[in-house]
């Protein structure tokens, strides 16, 4: 049997785990964590990433834990909504749930090693890198120039026990800063982002906590009593990172997914989604294909694919981010917002 050592146990590579040809390969995990995370965000399913899901035989399980995402607005700093969208048949996971399915799915038969990958192995096995936006493959493979680029976002997650109304479901979108509500099992979640000098590493959560606090201190009531209710405890605070567009997601016997390949501004909410579609897809071609043809049409699947919604994403982050630009962006949403409001006035009358 050919051996696949897949370097990251998160949700590519619990994923790719989960669907290898485990009569085909002998397959290795490694992960430094010992446990799965208790604290984690909300995730939303695209209908991509719910074909994947279903490909794991996993998606009614991930259904019954989730909120239906339903309806919500982009709003300004004050809560006064500018677009509504219909999420239709998206829902939102947890990300701790979704990893508690994942990890479910992983054959027994599998191997799970807990340390911390150091460098690739050298004998010549298929050796995938779903080791997110630090990748020690992606650097090894791939070179210094591939390193991680730090952003001047600071992103912060959370979780409360209780609900959010349905008129506060959606973001709010401020000068430099965006906060984020939506339903949860059992109550509700939250995120946030806005330029910050903390970090990049180590962020005590309480602190970065009491800086929120104060950046949205003059923002809509809602975003200001749901950082009030925040604890550190329920809480997850990170700087935001890139990784620079790649030539290629494959360097001979070694191939990256996820945030290895594509780690991208969260704007978009795809970040997940895609890591699942390219650890499906890499299965399927995998254990369909001979391994030089299977890799390079993962390659030519997956990689104009995800730099288009990298791309996407990062415009979308300008925009909702927007600082010396705020004034115009919320001039332009303000009349896009009357015009609506005429049209649905003047359809209602017939006129």
């Amino acid at each position: 049997m050919e051996t696949i050592t897949i370097v990251g146990g998160g949700i590519a590579g619990l994923a790719l785990a989960a669907a290898l040809d485990t009569s085909r390969f002998q397959v290795i995990v490694h992960e430094k964590r010992p446990e799965l995370p208790a604290v984690g965000n909300a995730l939303g399913m695209w209908l991509n990433a719910q074909r994947a899901l279903a490909r794991l035989g996993i998606l009614d399980e991930a259904r019954a834990v989730s909120p239906v995402l339903g309806t919500g607005s982009v709003r300004n700093a004050q809560g006064e909504p500018w677009v509504t969208v219909d999420a239709g048949e998206m829902f939102g996971i947890s990300r701790v749930d979704l990893l508690r399915l994942l990890d479910a799915a992983v054959p027994a038969t599998i191997r799970r090693v807990t340390d911390t990958v150091q460098t690739i192995p050298v004998d010549g096995r298929l050796v995938v890198g779903a080791d997110g936006v630090h990748s020690m493959v992606r650097r090894t493979a791939w070179g210094g120039a591939t390193d991680a680029r730090l952003t001047p976002y600071l992103a912060l997650r959370g979780t409360l026990p209780t609900p959010v109304a349905p008129d506060e479901v959606g973001e709010y979108w401020g000068r430099g800063d965006l906060f984020g509500m939506a339903a949860a099992r059992g109550g509700s979640f939250w995120y946030a982002s806005y330029r910050s000098e903390l970090g990049p590493y180590g962020i005590d959560p309480a602190t970065a906590l009491e800086q929120a606090r104060a950046r949205y201190a003059n923002h809509a009531p809602a975003i200001r009593h749901a950082l009030a209710a925040a604890t550190s405890e329920e809480c997850l605070v990170q700087r935001l990172w890139t990784v620079p567009r790649l030539g290629s997601y494959v360097s001979g016997r070694r191939v990256l997914i996820g945030d290895a390949a594509h780690a991208m501004m969260p704007t978009l909410g795809r970040g997940a989604c895609e890591s699942l579609v390219d650890a499906v897809t890499l299965a399927d071609l995998l254990n369909t294909l001979p391994e030089d043809q299977a890799l390079r049409a993962y390659n030519r699947q997956r990689r104009l694919r995800t730099r288009a919604v990298s791309v996407a994403s990062s415009a979308l982050g300008r925009i909702a981010l927007a600082d010396s630009a705020q004034p115009l962006r919320d001039r332009v949403l303000n009349l896009a917002r009357r015009r609506n409001a005429g049209a649905a006035v003047g359809s209602t009358s017939g006129g």
